[in-house]
């Protein structure tokens, strides 16, 4: 049993033990306790605070030191101070459109174009009868292309030559008529005045179409070439005659920038087309770009009236042909009822071509697409006569800038006739 004495000694012992306790592991324990309390307290938004004591235990990211490459301004070696970049640029401007240079002065002998595209258009003016009617003033036109008013530019009434051309239907279908029709003809053919000048023409199939005499105002020679005519067997080509005969029309002189003619065809056939390369379509958008009135002497009494269930009758096709030629064309069409009656017909003939008004006018529309553009003329209406009706051509085709209608060349149209054989 232990003693009073050693059991004092031991709880001295003890309680030193305890003290030396406290005095070695105090300061971590405190340390601790700040650290813990920190990492509470702290927001997402404030960067903490280390403390010395714990720099070992969560390193701080320092900001690094940027090198003398990464430095945005240098700095001088000697004295460290950025050098001066003097004043700031002017702010940016719209330069102005440059003023063009003048043009150089003219000579007084110099020659000054201007290209202007003026649409002529030749018009005739008659009354209910069908006839002429030449005291109609300049203002009281009318132009309209696609509904829109035109200005007219230029209005005359002068006599200008004329250069037509003259395609005879020589097929078998006209066998009867071929005297009468050379007849007519010459009639045509006399009334020529110095200046015009004419070219026939005969035709039959695709392949048969033939100048038996060239543009010429030699009367005789004319005269010659009529006689010359003969009938032929073949399946009739109308449309393609009327096609190659309009062109060589309207490219006769036609770069002749003082040449001031009127261009006209004067085609007699009985209209039944049975085997042209060409179609109508083709025909006719070729005919809106030539200034070419065509008139139709139409024999189509010998023609079958009767059509099929859908079909129309022969004499019914041509006779729409006929009519639309001519009034595409601001021409004219006639039906004898006899051979008797082509004396008066080539007269009236000859004064329409020569009783015209020419009208010039810019057009509005400056596009070049191809498109056609319808064209109608109106005179003002006197209250004290019979009314007046203007003719002339229904359109004209805009054609594209620097594209022309393609040409196919099947059929051929020569320039010197072969040479004839009569039966």
């Amino acid at each position: 049993m232990l003693s009073e004495q050693s059991v004092r000694r031991t709880g001295i012992l003890a309680v030193c033990g305890l003290m030396i306790s406290a005095l070695a592991f105090g300061p971590s324990v405190a340390a601790g306790d700040n650290q813990q309390r920190q990492r509470t307290t702290q927001t997402p938004t404030q960067a903490p605070k280390p403390s010395p004591t714990v720099q070992r235990t969560i390193p701080a990211q320092p900001t690094p030191t940027p090198t003398p490459a990464q430095t945005p301004q240098k700095t001088t070696p000697d004295t460290g101070v950025p050098p001066q970049l003097g004043a700031p640029p002017p702010p940016p401007r719209l330069k102005p459109t440059p003023t063009p240079t003048p043009p150089e002065t003219l000579d007084p002998g110099d020659i000054v174009r201007i290209t202007a595209e003026l649409v002529e258009l030749h018009v005739r003016v008659i009354d209910r009868n069908n006839r002429p009617i030449n005291n109609v003033p300049k203002e009281q036109f009318h132009v309209y292309e696609d509904g829109v008013p035109q200005t007219i530019e230029t209005f005359t009434r002068e006599d200008v030559p004329i250069s037509y051309g003259l395609a005879v239907d020589t097929s078998a279908s006209l066998r009867t008529q071929i005297q009468s029709v050379i007849d007519a003809g010459k009639t045509i053919i006399n009334s020529n005045k110095p200046g015009d000048e004419t070219f026939l023409v005969r035709f039959v199939s695709s392949d048969k179409i033939q100048t038996e005499q060239d543009f010429t105002s030699n009367k005789e020679l004319l005269m010659d070439a009529l006689d010359n005519l003969y009938v032929e067997g073949g399946q009739t080509a109308v449309i393609d005659a009327v096609y190659l005969s309009a062109e060589h029309v309207s490219d006769y002189k036609k770069g002749d920038d003082t040449d001031r003619r009127r261009r006209a065809l004067i085609v007699i056939t009985d209209g039944e087309d049975r085997s042209s390369f060409y179609k109508q379509e083709q025909l006719f958008a070729r005919l809106r770009e030539e200034d070419v009135q065509i008139f139709v002497i139409g024999f189509i009494n010998e023609l079958d009236k009767e059509g099929g269930f859908i079909r129309k009758s022969p004499r019914d096709k041509a006779v729409n042909l006929i009519n639309k030629l001519a009034s595409e064309t601001g021409g004219r069409a006639f039906f004898p009822e006899s051979i008797s009656e082509l004396p008066q017909i080539a007269n009236e003939i000859v004064r329409d071509m020569r009783t015209q008004y020419v009208i010039a006018y810019n057009p509005t529309n400056k596009t070049q697409d191809g498109t056609y553009r319808a064209i109608k003329v109106t005179v003002d209406q006197p209250t004290d006569s019979e009314k007046r009706i203007a003719l002339t051509r229904t359109g004209r085709l805009a054609r594209k800038e620097g594209q022309h209608t393609p040409k196919p060349p099947p059929v051929k149209l020569p320039t010197t006739a072969a040479p004839n054989k009569k039966p």
